[in-house]
């Protein structure tokens, strides 16, 4: 379903096989002033993509045809690396949530869950992309470039494709060298979640943004562990 033309807070495609539960979220969404769009597998979900180039997608694992993790692979593999993507998994779905955690998803939502909480859910990634002052200059380092409003990273000279929730983490991070962060901290800051007791994403998302910027992801430059309390920028 599409909302009206004066919805503009952000388009958002809905991808799950269950009718009663698309139809639901894409309600509530529109409610909230979304441009809301919804596919019923896999194939639908590539084309829905192509066409209409969702700022979020809200992606169940579990579709006929092409499965969520492939549907998401392929769309970060495209030309459409910074949609945000907002996983729904089932309780018993932990190994594929990690990998989809891997591939860049920027959140998850187990099921059952509430509408509501989704749509809170949606609001909090697609907002920090509006929060970055315009006027932020960039963030020049050593062989490392952070532009906090065109939400572009160089690595020795080289773009590097990050995530929404990748950028975010990097930016705070660059935001506060030489500070310590736990995990926990950084779910409340970054995530906004203060309520959030798995905090292996945090772990997952350092993990990537360390394999993207670091010349050595083992040894690395900007991304520090501070072991027994979480990680800092270095400063």
């Amino acid at each position: 379903m599409a909302t009206a033309a004066d919805h503009t807070r952000g388009s958002v495609l809905v991808v799950d096989d269950e009718p009663t539960i698309s139809e639901v979220v894409a309600r509530y969404l529109d409610r909230a002033g979304y441009e809301t769009h919804v596919a019923l597998d896999g194939h639908s979900a590539m084309e829905a993509v192509a066409r209409v180039r969702p700022d979020l997608m809200v992606l169940d694992l579990m579709l006929p045809g092409i499965d969520g993790l492939e549907v998401m692979r392929r769309v970060r593999e495209g030309d459409q690396r910074r949609t945000a993507i907002i996983l729904l998994t089932a309780k018993g779905e932990e190994a594929d949530r990690v990998i989809g955690l891997r591939l860049g998803a920027d959140d998850y939502v187990v099921k059952p869950f509430s509408p509501a909480e989704l749509v809170a859910r949606v609001d909090a990634v697609l907002r920090r992309i509006d929060t970055v002052p315009a006027h932020e200059p960039p963030i020049e380092l050593d062989g490392l470039h952070i532009d906090p409003a065109a939400r572009r990273v160089l690595a020795g000279g080289a773009e590097v494709q990050l995530t929404q929730r990748e950028f975010d983490v990097l930016l705070f991070l660059a935001r506060h060298p030489g500070q310590a962060f736990t995990r926990e901290q950084l779910m409340d800051h970054v995530w906004q979640y203060s309520f959030y007791s798995d905090t292996s994403t945090v772990t997952v998302h350092i993990r990537r943004l360390r394999a993207k910027i670091e010349a050595d992801p083992e040894q690395p430059r900007w991304i520090e562990t501070v072991w027994g309390v979480g990680y800092r920028f270095a400063a």
